[in-house]
């Protein structure tokens, strides 16, 4: 058994307000992302006029992509996996400084929000997209080292060498899932869709990939992961939440495969 390390998850207080691993992971993941999108535009603009045009474009889309990351991630939370708290405490909803974030719900947020911004400015929408989800796996994986910092969604008792006794999980050593997920979600999903940054596939093949790969990863890990307290297994008394929504997105990603065509 190894001993979980107690981070702090407060990196900074300073008076009402303070500054937390889990939202630095979040900024971190935005910075890198954006950062790495400017790389994309910089080696694929025809032009250098084109060049400046998409990166004003990617600062605009970066606000939204926020928005509904945040927002398509909190309201996910509450829809699926707490509803009748969230109904008997709405104010909590807006708490998102104490954790909850569901990130299928984040998802469905930032394509929404890139929808209408692509409609907005008449913009190949899949395009788009294709840029940004090829360095999402930097976000999940940074998200999932957060949640571990702060001690939760850890994993099912184990007796495995390197299982950890979590401060909320009782004195039962337990799976370190986060870092599962953040090895799986992160190094290896991004390891499979970077290199394809520059390929030149139908417009959308990249988000369908990124899709399928992530809902696999997801569902194998949740066999390691402690299911919700407020929810336990929902499908046959086997499967939870996590899978049945990763389940749903697998056959999104791959009817999206199917349909995108050159």
């Amino acid at each position: 058994m190894l001993p979980y390390p107690e981070i702090d998850p407060v990196i900074l207080q300073l008076g009402p307000l303070s500054f937390r691993w889990y939202g630095f992971m979040y900024l971190a993941g935005f910075v890198s992302g954006y950062l790495l999108v400017r790389r994309q535009i910089a080696v694929t603009a025809a032009s250098p006029a084109e060049r400046e045009r998409e990166f004003y474009l990617l600062d605009a889309l970066v606000v939204w992509l926020v928005l509904g990351v945040v927002l398509g991630g909190r309201l996910g939370y509450v829809i699926f996996y707490n509803p009748g708290y969230f109904l008997s405490h709405p104010l909590e909803i807006f708490a998102t400084w104490q954790g909850g974030m569901s990130f299928h719900g984040g998802v469905f947020g930032t394509l929404c929000a890139g929808w209408l911004f692509a409609r907005k400015h008449d913009l190949n929408y899949w395009q788009w997209a294709d840029r940004v989800i090829v360095i999402a796996p930097i976000g999940l994986g940074l998200g999932r080292i957060g949640n571990f910092i702060n001690g939760e969604l850890f994993g099912r008792p184990s007796d495995a060498p390197w299982a950890m006794i979590f401060p909320g999980g009782g004195l039962v050593p337990r799976h370190p899932s986060q870092l599962y997920e953040a090895f799986l979600e992160g190094v290896v999903l991004f390891a499979v869709l970077w290199p394809t940054r520059y390929k030149n596939w139908p417009a959308g093949r990249k988000t369908a990939l990124f899709f399928m790969g992530y809902s696999i990863a997801r569902f194998v890990v949740e066999f390691f992961r402690e299911p919700d307290p407020q929810l336990g297994f929902v499908v046959l008394g086997v499967f939870s939440m996590g899978q049945l929504l990763s389940f749903a997105f697998f056959l999104a990603g791959l009817f999206l495969w199917l349909t995108r065509k050159a």
